[in-house]
């Protein structure tokens, strides 16, 4: 049977807020990859079949380009990049390293791997994709998933070219966090997130100073407050 977008978008929309298994792939060099080491920063999966000719290739060159933007403006050391090859049979550490220099993969955050077919099902089915075998390949959805530092699903990303603020907001949400713990990084982070905003016509991002100078009034407005606050405080204590 035909694959119906719908029902896989359904599927994959259930698999939101899912932890991902403690499964160990193999890289494209041989060497063992436990997805619980990525645990700690957020992970970028992208899934492809070495063997594809038309869409993987094209998906992985639009996520190499919102990869490279996202390092631009994040920092490649604040979340990790992993290609999945999901044909277990066909994609061998050799094949992927031929993908991976085919495509020229090269960020120092970015792995590509594969593993046996029941890992690569229990792994799919944790992601909620979709496919089935035809003649020549895999009819599958296009889906790259965005998952936090916790190893929960946190958002899919679909078709292969998509609109980059796609896949930068939800990045900047689990790279940044959604709530601000009190320290000096935190509340950088929070600035950042603000401030790093997508320009339409550069059609990429930027810091937008208006907002990081407002920020910085705010922050300064609240310091004071919190300062006179304090100081009518300790007057009412030892009067």
């Amino acid at each position: 049977p035909q694959l119906d977008p719908a029902a896989m978008i359904a599927k994959g929309t259930q698999a939101l807020g899912r932890g991902i298994g403690s499964y160990t792939l193999v890289d494209m060099n041989g060497a063992s990859l436990a997805l619980r080491d990525y645990r700690g920063k957020p992970l970028v999966i992208s899934l492809v079949y070495t063997a594809c000719s038309s869409v993987c290739p094209l998906t992985t060159q639009h996520v190499i380009d919102a990869v490279n933007e996202a390092g631009r403006m994040i920092g490649l050391d604040r979340f990790n990049v992993l290609t999945v090859g999901f044909d277990a049979r066909n994609d061998t550490p050799a094949r992927l390293t031929q993908f991976a220099s085919t495509q020229g993969i090269k960020s120092p955050n970015w792995r590509v791997a594969s593993a046996d077919a029941a890992t690569i099902e229990a792994l799919l089915g944790d992601l909620g994709f979709s496919y089935r075998a035809v003649a020549g390949g895999f009819d599958h959805l296009t889906q790259t998933t965005i998952v936090d530092r916790e190893g929960r699903i946190y958002r899919h990303v679909y078709g292969e070219e998509f609109p980059l603020q796609m896949f930068m907001e939800p990045l900047k949400e689990v790279v940044y966090g959604t709530t601000t713990p009190f320290t000096f990084r935190g509340i950088v982070d929070r600035i950042k997130f603000i401030c790093t905003a997508y320009d339409p016509g550069s059609g990429r991002y930027r810091i937008d100073f208006g907002l990081v100078f407002g920020g910085v009034i705010a922050a300064f407005s609240l310091l004071v407050m919190g300062g006179l606050i304090l100081r009518e405080w300790f007057r009412s204590a030892h009067a």
